[in-house]
């Protein structure tokens, strides 16, 4: 038998490569760092609201909170420094609360299996118009000029506001585990931050690939909002953002306090 030439040999041996490497198991992707936070201040906020979503003004010290649970769903217009109430629209009782976002000069509020979208005039909170969406509402916030969406799986879907249609969908995914229970969202930096349920941490997502750039771990910052009101407390859920001051508020369900906080988490790294 003749020798096979060498340039079948090298082929030979290369496809035999690529087949092996074909074989092997992907490499696994890195799971994403942890990051530290420092507390800035502490607010009064009404315990007796199940927060489910958090949003600042825009201007000044004004926040925007939606309270969940049938019969007691409520949007509010509040006063960070006191907590006093400026403004309440109270929701139908069929109806239960869930998050919340801004566009123009309309606040948009999502419920939680009514798959309705109630949009308000800012100025007055009177309802103007209605979206209907599919499943369950849970977190929402705005991005450019999309509105995110979450309904406590692992995806976020992308909306028009003028229509409430998706866009596109992303699963969110810490290296090569999804994570499902993304509840409350906030835009800070080009990142999505999302409350992750029923833990105490918050992912930073990119909105583009739908993953996990980073954690942040408010444990200890529950057991400071306890040791102040002198009770337990619920989850965390809440996230907003004062882009004019650049400061980062978080909450949670029932909780006595809204909490400036600081962290390297929020600086975007591009």
């Amino acid at each position: 038998m003749r020798d096979e030439p060498r340039a079948f040999v090298r082929l030979r041996a290369l496809v035999a490569a690529c087949l092996l490497a074909l074989s092997l198991p992907l490499p696994a992707t890195a799971a994403a760092p942890e990051f530290g936070f420092e507390v800035v201040a502490f607010h009064p906020h009404d315990r007796r609201v199940w927060t489910q979503g958090l949003l600042h003004d825009g201007a000044g010290d004004i926040m925007w909170v939606s309270g969940g649970r049938y019969g007691r769903s409520t949007l509010r217009r509040v006063e960070l420094a006191s907590g006093r109430v400026l403004a309440e629209r109270r929701l139908p009782k069929p109806l239960f609360a869930e998050g919340i976002a801004r566009v123009g000069d309309e606040i948009f509020q999502l419920t939680w299996q009514e798959q309705v979208a109630v949009v308000y005039d800012a100025a007055t909170l009177e309802p103007r118009r209605e979206f209907r969406y599919d499943g369950e509402g849970w977190g929402l916030t705005t991005l450019g000029d999309e509105l995110v969406f979450s309904n406590g799986s692992s995806e976020l879907s992308f909306r028009r506001p003028s229509d409430f249609a998706v866009l596109r969908r992303v699963e969110v995914r810490d290296g090569d585990t999804l994570v499902a229970g993304l509840n409350e969202l906030e835009a800070i930096g080009g990142a999505i931050f999302a409350n992750v349920h029923p833990t105490p941490r918050i992912a930073r997502i990119s909105p583009r690939t739908g993953a996990v750039t980073g954690w942040l771990d408010l444990s200890e910052l529950v057991r400071q909002v306890e040791q102040r009101g002198g009770a337990k407390v619920n989850v965390v859920n809440g996230i907003a953002y004062d882009p004019a001051r650049r400061r980062v508020f978080v909450t949670g369900k029932y909780w006595p306090a809204i909490v400036e906080i600081r962290s390297p988490i929020f600086v975007p790294s591009d």
